[in-house]
């Protein structure tokens, strides 16, 4: 098998393997569904936020030299607020479709939990998915054109710690109301970029060196801005000390898996 081929296949079954595996979450009855996605959402912030402080902006950083370091974290910034305008037009756009405000253009921090958040919400962390499955499918090309054993393991090792932020993709996309076919055909679209990502990462890595640091941090900034803006507001709808607790243990086992996971993970140098 040619080289290609192998990092077309691997991006392909490493991608769509990780969504089918945090797939059991959508084989749950409805009513479980709905009791689990309060403590899904918990679980997501701390995942998103793992995924963008523990690897992809550590990652931006080491593949970037010092006399960057300004203009990367000016990225980051910038990804917030224009994805912060994003989401803005697009619930202005809602409103203005039907002339009045409906419960899912409320913010989610006025909404209690199984209302169902703002599609711009579930836009947001599809194209914040999307970079950093992008990324992941250069890093699977970048290994591979090392060593094809070597891009093997970057691929399981990819496909294995995007099992638990699927699991999160999955809670914030039906807490937006999607059906499980549509959350899991989303799921699948946005692990297909991996693809996209290797191919072009076998034909011109060299020449997209320099750019990949700034898409690190674009994702990041995706992930940062729905964790913080969108998802932690919600948490605080019900305020008493056990659901607190409940919240706290949640987004702690988020960032703790995801770091585990990280840690036993390869780190592929360009």
């Amino acid at each position: 098998m040619g080289l290609l081929l192998w990092i077309v296949f691997c991006c392909a079954v490493g991608g769509i393997l990780s969504v089918l595996a945090a797939s059991w979450f959508l084989l749950l009855p409805e009513q479980h569904r709905q009791w689990m996605l309060p403590y899904g959402v918990s679980f997501a912030t701390g995942a998103l936020l793992a995924v963008a402080f523990g690897g992809l902006i550590p990652h931006a950083f080491a593949h970037t030299q010092p006399a960057h370091y300004q203009a990367l974290s000016g990225t980051i910034l910038a990804g917030v607020l224009g994805f912060f305008i994003v989401e803005k037009l697009l619930i202005w756009r809602h409103c203005h479709d039907r002339h009045h405000p409906t419960p899912s253009d409320t913010p989610i921090a006025h909404r209690e939990y199984g209302q169902g958040k703002p599609q711009s919400v579930a836009l947001l962390i599809m194209i914040g998915d999307g970079i950093h499955n992008f990324v992941d499918g250069m890093l699977i090309a970048a290994a591979f054109l090392t060593d094809i054993k070597l891009g093997i393991a970057t691929s399981l090792a990819a496909a294995t710690h995007e099992i638990p932020q699927e699991i999160g993709d999955f809670a914030i996309l039906l807490a937006a109301g999607y059906s499980p076919k549509k959350a899991l055909a989303y799921n699948i679209l946005a692990s297909l970029t991996t693809i996209l990502g290797g191919i072009l990462g076998y034909f011109s890595l060299d020449g997209l060196h320099d750019s990949v640091p700034y898409f690190l941090a674009l994702a990041a900034s995706s992930f940062i801005y729905v964790a913080i803006a969108d998802l932690i507001p919600s948490l605080h709808q019900k305020t008493d000390l056990r659901t607190s607790m409940e919240q706290i243990a949640l987004i702690l086992a988020g960032i703790l898996l995801i770091g585990v996971l990280q840690n036993i993970s390869h780190d592929v140098d360009f």
